[in-house]
């Protein structure tokens, strides 16, 4: 083999050394490479540091700027920011409406706690009966009594009608109560009734048989008179309602 042959073999064994020592090197860059980010690509300079934040912004990021109802009902975007503003319109609202009163503390009036009165007496929850007395002289004693199941006020005093008188005779006004005679079912109330005068100094007498009793309102009574009657005159006059027998005797 001449010597230029030999330094041609010579030069392409070099240069195949060369070239294999080149891709050994190559392939262990990569191979280090990859088992260093784990992405088989190396990372390099800022480029690398853009990418790693914009890999790290990805879904959280997202979530942060997805639209949130902030606390007025409105859409927020300030990508996860807590310090929007909350509309006071609706808690204002609430509170000026639960602060208002329905007027529902208003007394019914009905007998019993409220202040008010009872019913008024009359007729057809009591029962009237008028009864001649030996004492004190020519008086008649009225009584009625509470027939119903409440209590009921016995106001004023009996509008007695004699016969066929054409008036009714009028009321002694000293023997005003002090207070309302109330009575409960089955209590009594009464009056007295000076029928004539015991010296006989009264005119226009005349014998009665009959008797209506009115109330101060609703419906009246016509108890009974003796059976020979009761005698009258121009002296005939009543007492108020009395809560007992004696106050009603005594005029």
């Amino acid at each position: 083999m001449s010597a230029r042959t030999t330094r041609t073999t010579r030069t392409a064994r070099t240069a195949r050394t060369r070239f294999l020592a080149a891709t050994a090197v190559a392939l262990a860059a990569l191979t280090l490479t990859a088992c260093n980010d784990g992405n088989g690509v190396r990372g390099e300079g800022p480029s690398d540091t853009s990418a790693s934040s914009a890999q790290q912004s990805g879904p959280a990021a997202d979530a942060s700027t997805t639209a949130k109802p902030a606390a007025n009902g409105t859409a927020s975007s300030t990508g996860g920011s807590t310090g929007g503003s909350k509309s006071t319109s609706t808690a204002a609202g609430s509170t000026q409406g639960s602060g208002k009163k329905n007027g529902t503390g208003s007394k019914t009036g009905s007998t019993g706690g409220t202040g008010s009165r009872n019913v008024a007496c009359d007729g057809s929850t009591t029962k009237t009966t008028a009864t001649a007395v030996s004492r004190p002289l020519n008086h008649l004693l009225l009584t009625v009594t509470n027939t119903g199941t409440r209590n009921c006020d016995l106001t004023g005093y009996p509008i007695a009608r004699f016969g066929e008188a054409q008036s009714v005779p009028p009321v002694a006004e000293e023997t005003h109560p002090q207070a309302v005679v109330t009575l409960a079912p089955g209590e009594s109330g009464y009056a007295g009734v000076l029928l004539s005068a015991a010296d006989g100094s009264g005119g226009n007498g005349y014998t009665a048989k009959t008797l209506e009793v009115g109330f101060d309102k609703g419906r009246g009574a016509t108890p009974a008179l003796p059976a020979k009657g009761v005698y009258v005159d121009d002296k005939l006059t009543v007492t108020y309602w009395q809560q007992t027998l004696d106050a009603a005797l005594t005029y």
